[in-house]
């Protein structure tokens, strides 16, 4: 019988969420892409230690870098490994990815954030989606809509 984590459901496969990311910004389009992991950033993973809320993408010399995810070293697993849990990780994208999204953000204006972690089969992916700054005023409308959109829910319950 396997031992499963206690910060994920049994046969899940997110392991962080950036929610913040959903609610500064209007995402338009959506990457897969993959990250170049240490041995210890997996097995923290694993456990479920990741945090994605104040990451974001950077592109230098035609390479996408994850900067600001939080793997938080597992004390039994990194006591004879200097850990950094904030280092910068780079992210695996195709080179026709890369021109689009890095061509996008300096051209148009977008910005570049991660939205989540997953596993895929035995790997870990990373969620990366082209972004456009939300205003006050654009972060209430949402709001709005998501409340409507729960008391839409309900009265449909309750007349069934």
């Amino acid at each position: 019988m396997t031992k499963q984590s206690k910060k994920q459901k049994p046969g899940s496969s997110t392991i962080a969420l950036n929610k913040r990311a959903r609610h500064d910004y209007f995402l338009e389009e959506k990457f897969e892409a993959g990250l170049a992991l240490q041995g210890w950033e997996v097995k923290s993973m694993r456990e479920g230690k990741a945090q994605l809320t104040d990451s974001y993408v950077l592109f230098k010399d035609g390479e996408a870098w994850l900067l600001g995810a939080q793997i938080q070293p597992l004390a039994t697993v990194s006591s004879h490994v200097n850990a950094d849990p904030t280092r910068t990780r780079k992210l695996l994208l195709n080179r026709r990815e890369i021109d689009k999204i890095s061509g996008a953000v300096q051209a148009k204006g977008y910005t570049c954030v991660a939205t989540a972690l997953y596993w895929k089969k035995h790997m870990v992916k990373c969620e990366v989606a082209l972004a456009k700054g939300k205003a006050k005023h654009d972060k209430r409308e949402t709001e709005k809509q998501r409340d409507w959109q729960r008391q839409k829910q309900r009265l449909m319950r309750q007349t069934v």
